[in-house]
């Protein structure tokens, strides 16, 4: 389980860095695809990239995949040394210090398991790999933004969803009651 946190947790965090390079670096110059005419700058950033590369790139990108897969020693698990591939430049020879480093790597990883899905869900609902929020007009979250307590860059924050169902006299008896209590 632990082999599969790490590789996990290593792709999550080289696709959340390449989520975000090419919106602060840019793109390459030249062309993706000659015979298609497709340049790198002609494809956009996060999820609506997929419809723009061409069938033989995703063959390309599923070729690699099935290589690191199935090159990268699968039998760490037997050896109780899980995501170790004897590289000792990022990690070390002193154990304190590699399991140090190790228990980083897991860390940073499960954070960019959990960065990568949100980026997704953002891109998804909103159609910008940098969330623009204001072009999800659909957003429940729009219905009292004029509402005493409305603060950026929240706006109206009802993680539970007390209020999704837009019934003014409701959020204001709801408002009356988080104030008497003082929230």
């Amino acid at each position: 389980r632990r082999t599969v946190e790490l590789k996990h947790g290593r792709i999550s965090m080289l696709a959340t860095m390449g989520y975000i390079t090419p919106e602060i670096t840019g793109k390459f110059p030249g062309d993706l695809s000659p015979s298609a005419g497709l340049k790198f700058a002609d494809v956009p950033n996060g999820l609506a990239a997929i419809s723009k590369v061409p069938a033989m790139g995703w063959a390309q990108v599923v070729a690699y995949a099935g290589f690191c897969e199935l090159s990268a020693g699968s039998d760490d698990w037997k050896t109780g040394t899980p995501g170790d591939y004897g590289f000792k430049v990022l990690t070390s020879s002193d154990p304190a210090e590699k399991t140090k480093k190790l228990s980083a790597e897991l860390a940073n990883g499960r954070l960019a398991m959990m960065a990568i899905i949100g980026m997704f869900f953002q891109d998804g609902l909103t159609g910008s790999a940098w969330g623009d929020w204001a072009l999800y007009t659909d957003s429940p979250l729009r219905a009292f933004e004029n509402e005493l307590g409305v603060q950026p860059p929240t706006g109206f924050w009802d993680p539970a969803g007390f209020c999704s169902d837009g019934d003014a006299q409701e959020f204001y008896r709801r408002r009356c009651v988080e104030i008497k209590h003082g929230r």
